[in-house]
């Protein structure tokens, strides 16, 4: 059995009403912005289950789009949600759609647009403020966690395997860090990484190191990054 504490069993300090449909939602629009790794211009969410039918009383559009916008589950700033999107100029959309029996019911697919560049990320609320994001664009992930508590890098790279093994060793050589697992699901000629980190915290100018590994699209951190140690 994993571990788990109070904070994962009661729920995280939050914006109601609910940790499932309001934190966690929260915390799957955190996930989606910090992938897609800039403001998006639109955002459209496809709710499934029981987030596509509770979620107006549940606040559950209010708490996605908060998310996207980086708010914190205890941000009272989510009521406002929609006002706020609009002054940022953010686009958005939420449409009732079953994703197919396969997904937990309180589950939303985020598609994230700026311009030419979309991605799409599927997520579930699975108890407690608990999170797990399942699918990022085509590529079958399962990182699961709190937003900003996750120490993990999500890597997008050419599925050579020299380029694989030069992302291992980079994440081995910064010291204090381990790499767990890197769990690759190729498409294409693209592979995505999920890198489990353990220890301090990775900073931002390694992160930027590490994209400028030759055939490394992209680097994001599902956790704050530290500017300096």
């Amino acid at each position: 059995m994993p571990h788990l504490s109070i904070f994962d069993i009661a729920g995280p300090i939050m914006v109601g009403p609910s940790s499932s449909h309001t934190a966690g939602a929260c915390k799957i629009g955190q996930f989606a912005r910090a992938l897609f790794h800039k403001t998006p211009q639109k955002v459209t969410f496809y709710l499934h289950g029981s987030f596509g039918e509770v979620y107006k009383g549940h606040a559950t559009d209010k708490a996605l789009l908060g998310g996207v916008m980086k708010f914190r589950t205890s941000d009272s700033d989510i009521k406002n949600a929609f006002e706020i999107a609009k002054e940022k100029g953010i686009k958005y959309e939420f449409i009732k759609k079953n994703l197919g029996l396969k997904w937990h019911p309180n589950t939303v697919k985020i598609v994230l647009e700026d311009g030419k560049y979309k991605m799409a990320v599927i997520g579930s609320s699975i108890g407690g403020g608990m999170i797990e994001i399942l699918q990022i664009d085509s590529f079958k992930v399962h990182i699961r966690g709190r937003a900003g508590k996750h120490l993990s890098l999500v890597v997008m790279h050419d599925k050579s395997p020299s380029v694989t093994r030069a992302v291992v060793k980079y994440i081995n050589s910064l010291g204090g860090i381990a790499v767990d697992e890197v769990v690759g699901q190729s498409l294409k000629d693209k592979t995505l990484s999920v890198v489990s980190m353990e220890g301090r915290r990775i900073l931002l100018s390694e992160v930027m190191e590490l994209e400028k590994i030759k055939g490394v699209d992209y680097a994001r951190a599902l956790s704050k990054l530290q500017k300096q140690q």
